[in-house]
């Protein structure tokens, strides 16, 4: 037996969406290894270039990422999605899960004053004629003109 059997055996079989991958020890380490050197390679660069650390500013940084974070998530809860169920690819969340993702989104959709009714033809016709003149001629400008 070869010395070099283990690390050209299969850790198994493995199907993910259809695609069959059949990972061997030595790539199971190529890809630790890679994997190493690429965090390695982060920390140089946040060194060399940003000098990042975690004091006062960083707090700030946290904060305003945390606001982002919250402002998109709202936007994708008005959507019907939430980043959770984007991520996990979930067409249908499980059921507390789906529950308390509708429940947010009620709360949001009041506290935003949003509505998921669709205009109809007379609402569009009421709306436009009650236009100015000069904002009526730009929507008739962007609508009907090519751009």
């Amino acid at each position: 037996m070869s010395p070099l059997f283990w690390l050209n055996k299969s850790i198994g079989t493995y199907n993910i969406k259809g695609i069959y991958i059949e990972p061997t020890y030595w790539q199971a380490a190529a890809i630790i290894f890679l994997l190493f050197l690429l965090v390695l390679t982060f920390a140089r660069l946040r060194h060399l270039y940003v000098h990042w650390s975690v004091g006062k500013p960083a707090m700030s940084m946290l904060f305003w990422g945390f606001l982002l974070a919250v402002v998109l998530e709202g936007f994708l809860l008005l959507s019907g999605k939430t980043f959770l169920t984007v991520i996990f690819g979930w067409k249908n969340a499980p059921k507390p899960i789906s529950t308390a993702l509708d429940i947010g989104r009620e709360k949001l959709t009041k506290v935003l004053g949003a509505n998921d009714q669709t205009a109809t033809e007379e609402s569009v016709m009421t709306d436009f004629q009650s236009l100015p003149p000069n904002e009526a001629d730009a929507v008739k400008n962007f609508i009907c003109k090519p751009q």
